[in-house]
């Protein structure tokens, strides 16, 4: 399907392949203005694949420094933000797993799943969500993210993370399990309305 773009559009479209033009040539300038360009999205990323900020900002300067030594991989028909994330999201996986830190938690045993656990989730603000995000392992933080927030199928996400489907269905189940247990221990008034509302819909 062809896609119209407008001459804004078209003439970012340009300017972009200017400075990617010009970074494949190594031009300072050119990854300077690059990473300027991207920082605020790239910032976003990584703050929702890391367990801090200074985590963050590690896996920031380590991701731009791959875009740039495997720039020449890059299809200049592609989005450069979809291949600027999975970089981020690859960069992120393998700084924790690097610091043995990319393995599963605690059993749940103990913690029931609510019915509407999604709606408990999206009841959170941005910033609130966010915070609990960054307190999974990465093992699940990985996982929930890939699928909840930036839409990748557990297919895809056992291929990029390199372990099984059912794994990383798995995984995804745990997370939620684990935010609505942070949930419980913060806001146990927020808590207890979404456990409560299917028995009072009965």
């Amino acid at each position: 399907m062809k896609v119209n773009l407008s001459n804004n559009e078209k003439e970012e479209d340009l300017f972009l392949k200017a400075i990617l033009t010009k970074c494949l040539k190594k031009d300072e300038t050119a990854q300077n203005m690059l990473f300027q360009l991207f920082y605020g999205y790239a910032k976003s990323i990584c703050l929702r694949y890391s367990s801090s900020q200074e985590d963050a900002k590690d896996i920031l300067m380590k991701g731009f420094m791959k875009v740039f030594q495997n720039l020449e991989k890059y299809a200049f028909e592609r989005p450069f933000k979809a291949w600027l994330r999975t970089i981020l999201v690859n960069t992120a996986h393998t700084y924790y797993r690097d610091q043995k830190k990319f393995e599963n938690e605690i059993s749940l045993e103990n913690q029931p799943e609510i019915e509407n656990s999604e709606s408990i989730i999206n009841a959170l603000s941005a910033e609130e969500l966010l915070a609990l995000i960054q307190k999974l392992t990465p093992a699940y933080r990985s996982v929930f993210v890939m699928y909840a927030v930036d839409g990748y199928t557990h297919h895809e996400i056992s291929e990029i993370l390199n372990i099984n489907e059912g794994t990383s269905k798995s995984n995804y189940m745990k997370a939620r399990l684990k935010l609505q247990g942070f949930i419980q221990k913060i806001n146990p008034d927020l808590f207890y309305q979404y456990s409560t509302s299917k028995t009072k819909s009965i």
